[in-house]
């Protein structure tokens, strides 16, 4: 059966990306900044995506022997100033309390009242006061690992907010951790960049580069941090989870000390790892088309869409749609059950189908009284790129389970295919470098993986382009002799270079 023709998302990717991805996010009810510059609303289809990733990667972190927790949203002022390296790099973005209290004003207004007798920061990562309560819980080397994650909101003040990317205030989870040695932070801090690697690959079906990021794009305070970066449909980069290994310097600037086997009186190592709601941002970049949204079946809240198409008396359509949604519910996808949904708003069902196309449910099953009669469903894959409208026999639903099976890997594979595709060793010179990313080399973009000198001159000439090191890749290959591709001279490590969201 053809598919019906239908207006996409317009701008299209190819005319104006950056209005393509949020005309996505506002066509197909994700999210929306409003009411406060910089904020989000997340509607309930974009909420229920972000549930499903949180659910998958908590199991996650727990199994890997952390507990949930949760701190202030309100540090005081004076934790910060205790880490200096901290505060700076956050010194900018930071949102501060300073009066408590509202009164009338002359005017008829109101106004802040009560001057606090100590600012407070809302916090923007919250190693400083995690770090107080460490301190007061450990004593001894017998309480640790200490392991601690929270799910909690951020607020950084944003310049240039972007929905789900760059938000004023935004969602995630922060993990924190104590140890007695170095070696065992860093193997956490490695860990945990596993854990984000394995929930980003699987349920989101995004391919990554782990690597470990340059001194310049650490994150404040840590001795070293580790990074997964994701290429989305324009060849950009987006950082997509991090993992910092702290050494002593926030548990000296805290106080977090124990007393080890031998008695004597230690500072613990830290680690801290971060993942947010930009990675709903990133689903959408990576597999929406200009048809609007494609969500992975593994995070889609409805996996298949019933559709009932009843032009008459509606009762026997929508009761054949109840009892295929139980029987499609009977099944398993990802160890859980098929998550169906009836749409049985009186609405044309046309528009409804349109709507979940764009919304991105991986399956659309129509069914109507001629349907019933013949004994078949009809079918919509979003992994489709034609959209075909395909008669199977009633019986086939069963198979459905598989067919989201599939949808799942074909996301992966074509993410895959384009972040190799798109990832060029071939620049190995500044010029050929800067007509890479001025555009002149490539119409698409994408990353660029050469030999750097990690000279800190190089970095005007990125700047210049809009250009960062992404990471220093773990599988980066080093040939003896290598040229930084930027200076001509000798070169230290291998990078992967990028203009980034």
């Amino acid at each position: 059966m053809a598919k019906e023709q239908k207006g996409g998302i317009s701008p299209t990717r190819g005319e104006d990306f950056p209005q393509w991805f949020q005309s996505v996010v506002r066509d197909a009810e994700v999210a929306e900044l409003d009411h406060v510059r910089g904020c989000m609303v997340i509607r309930p289809w974009g909420y229920g995506i972000w549930e499903l990733m949180q659910r998958a990667l908590d199991d996650a972190i727990k199994r890997s022997g952390a507990s949930n927790a949760y701190f202030p949203l309100f540090i005081p002022l004076s934790y910060f100033e205790e880490e200096a390296r901290h505060v700076e790099g956050f010194a900018k973005e930071m949102a501060v309390v300073t009066h408590h209290r509202l009164e009338q004003d002359p005017e008829g207004g109101l106004r802040p009242a009560a001057e606090l007798p100590e600012p407070l920061v809302v916090r923007p990562t919250s190693e400083t006061i995690i770090g107080r309560s460490f301190a007061k819980w450990i004593n001894s080397y017998r309480d640790l690992p200490l392991l601690i994650n929270q799910w909690a909101n951020i607020v950084r003040w944003e310049l240039r907010p972007r929905v789900l990317l760059r938000t004023t205030e935004f969602l995630w989870q922060e993990g924190h951790t104590a140890h007695a040695s170095e070696e065992e932070a860093r193997e956490k801090t490695a860990e945990m960049l596993g854990v984000y690697r394995e929930f980003t690959e699987g349920p989101l079906a995004i391919p990554m580069i782990a690597g470990e990021k340059p001194e310049y794009e650490r994150f404040p305070g840590a001795v070293s941090s580790m990074t997964i970066e994701a290429m989305m449909q324009d060849g950009k980069a987006l950082q997509s989870g991090t993992s910092h290994y702290l050494g002593t310097n926030f548990s000296e600037a805290m106080g977090i000390e124990f007393t080890d086997a031998d008695g004597e009186r230690r500072h613990a190592h830290t680690t801290s790892w971060g993942l947010t709601t930009r990675m709903v941002g990133a689903m959408v970049m990576t597999h929406g088309d200009d048809l609007g949204l494609r969500v992975p079946p593994r995070v889609a809240p409805h996996q298949v869409v019933i559709v009932p198409i009843a032009r008459d008396d509606p009762a026997p359509v929508l009761e054949s749609a109840g009892a295929l949604a139980e029987e499609l519910a009977g099944a398993s996808f990802d160890d859980s059950p098929v998550r169906v949904h009836v749409d049985r708003r009186d609405h044309k069902p046309a528009e409804k189908r349109w709507e979940w196309i764009r919304k991105g449910v991986p399956v659309v099953v129509e069914l109507g009284a001629r349907d019933i009669d013949s004994g078949v469903i009809t079918i919509t894959r979003r992994d489709d790129a034609e959209l075909n409208r395909e008669q199977h026999p009633r019986e086939s639903a069963a198979g459905l389970a598989e067919a989201l099976a599939e949808i799942q890997a074909t996301y992966m594979q074509q993410a895959r295919e384009r972040l190799e595709a798109r990832t060029t060793t071939a620049v190995t010179s500044l010029e050929q470098f800067r007509d890479w990313f001025s555009g002149e080399g490539t119409a698409d973009g994408g990353f660029v993986r050469a030999p750097w000198s990690e000279d800190p001159a190089t970095l005007k000439t990125m700047g210049e382009l809009g250009v960062s090191v992404r990471c220093i890749p773990f599988d980066a290959d080093l040939t003896g002799g290598a040229t930084c591709v930027l200076t001509g001279g000798p070169a230290k490590v291998e990078a992967i270079f990028a203009k980034a969201y």
